[in-house]
């Protein structure tokens, strides 16, 4: 993390280190220093940390730089984020250089004291770490340098939609390092997706982004490439979802000129299930009964079977239909589902499979549980060879590639699966039908999509 920041070799640094800890972030800055790489007339370090018996060892690691550099240190207690808008909203003598930091990560409810602070300094973000980065950015003065190391749910998705669009009309990302496995950097936290290192220059001149990746903190298979801009954000992008490419070669789905329609051009819509299980547990069954009708978890399904009832499963088979439960209910037909939780090395992010009517056959209709994203129309099944081509495409090894991309956690949601790009329903039925039959191992699949060509 201190290695990204430019090298200086005049004026005064002013550091920000918030959640500071013990130093370690500022102690590797000062390193750099001390190394000559970063050479100052004085560092100003401004560190803040919450934690007060932390305070004597912060104090040490600094004094511990005495006379190796031109140093000056203070150590601020209570809560950052407060401190920091006091200082956005009544001290505007703030001009921090450069900021290191490692937040917190902790959801912020949206009726919170912290939720109600950021939103005076027009930040609307619903994580502590994400509300960190902000207030950094917000902090630093035009040219300042901001590292941090966070998880990467920032890069996609409804709820950071504000934090992505006060970040990019601040700074310029100049560098990312992705840590490729979900369970090594933040090994100690329960941080269920993929980290990210991102280097910010405030009121920069956006231009090319370089990646580095490797699989974990040991940086042994450190692989880097320089990518422009319009592959981080995509230039139609009103999500401006933020992308993290790990190879400069386009796949498959990138390079084909036929995968360019969103769902909406195809008529196709995608929904969360509808049927929130604790909310309606007095109508769930363990297995059918009179009166009910199929409830469907992800556990229903492997590969492109379904298996209902399951009787070994712990969750319910079936749902009483009544006017209580009639309104979370879909007609039975041909569907295409999408888990929305991976484990946390599947081989695959996106695992699709359909829903085949004949499944149930006394059934008029069906219930879909909240963990399976449901492509549909009108709340109505697809035609067969559309839900069989739309499992087909979107099991590929070429569009997991691209999805990856952007989605670093273990989730994957209906909005991620709006902003994709599909072929047209016409290659997406002349796929289904294709794929009708033919084995559903991997190198099949990949082989059926390589080939796509406009109907």
């Amino acid at each position: 993390m201190a290695g990204l920041f430019y090298p200086a070799t005049d004026g005064v640094c002013r550091l920000l280190d918030p959640g500071a800890g013990i130093g370690s972030l500022s102690s590797a800055f000062l390193e750099r220093c001390v190394s000559g790489n970063l050479s100052f007339s004085k560092v100003k370090i401004t560190a803040f940390e919450f934690d007060e018996i932390l305070h004597k060892e912060l104090e040490n690691t600094f004094a511990s730089y005495a006379g190796r550099v031109p140093l000056s240190y203070e150590i601020v207690g209570g809560d950052f984020i407060e401190e920091a808008i006091n200082k956005i909203q009544f001290d505007h003598n703030y001009n921090f250089s450069h900021a290191i930091l490692n937040p917190p990560y902790k959801k912020i409810s949206s009726d919170s004291r912290h939720r109600l602070l950021l939103r005076q300094a027009g930040i609307e973000t619903v994580n502590l770490y994400s509300a960190f980065v902000a207030l950094a950015l917000a902090l630093m003065a035009p040219g300042g340098q901001v590292v941090a190391i966070i998880p990467r749910s920032f890069c996609n998705g409804p709820y950071y939609r504000p934090f992505r669009n006060f970040i990019l009309g601040r700074a310029a990302i100049r560098q990312m390092h992705l840590f490729e496995s979900r369970n090594t950097a933040f090994k100690d936290d329960d941080v269920l997706q993929e980290n990210i290192i991102i280097m910010f220059e405030c009121g920069g001149q956006q231009g090319d982004v370089r990646v580095t990746t490797s699989t974990d903190d040991g940086f042994v298979d450190l692989v880097a490439h320089t990518y422009p801009f319009d592959r981080i954000v995509f230039p139609d992008d009103s999500e401006r979802f933020i992308h993290v490419p790990t190879s400069p070669e386009r796949n498959a789905v990138e390079l084909s000129s036929t995968v360019r329609y969103s769902l909406e051009e195809l008529g196709i819509q995608v929904s969360t299930g509808p049927v929130v299980d604790f909310r309606l547990k007095d109508h769930l069954r363990g297995m059918p009964e009179p009166g009910t009708v199929p409830l469907l978890y992800p556990g229903h399904f492997s590969g492109q079977r379904t298996e209902w009832p399951k009787k070994d499963m712990k969750k319910p088979n079936a749902i009483l239909r009544n006017l209580d439960t009639e309104k979370w209910l879909f007609p039975n037909g041909f569907y295409c589902v999408v888990r929305r939780f991976s484990s946390k090395e599947e081989k695959r992010r996106i695992m699709a499979s359909v829903v085949q009517p004949d499944t149930f056959p006394n059934a008029e209709v069906l219930g879909f549980e909240n963990h399976l994203n449901v492509f549909h129309e009108s709340k109505h099944g697809l035609p067969e060879p559309l839900a069989r081509g739309l499992a087909v495409f979107l099991n590929t090894t070429a569009v997991d590639e691209c999805f990856r991309r952007f989605n670093g956690h273990t989730q994957v949601n209906a909005t991620d699966l709006k902003k994709m790009k599909f072929p047209s329903r016409e290659v997406l039925m002349a796929l289904g039908k294709m794929a009708k039959g033919l084995p559903s191992d991997q190198q099949a699949i990949d082989h059926l999509v390589e080939g796509l060509q406009e109907a």
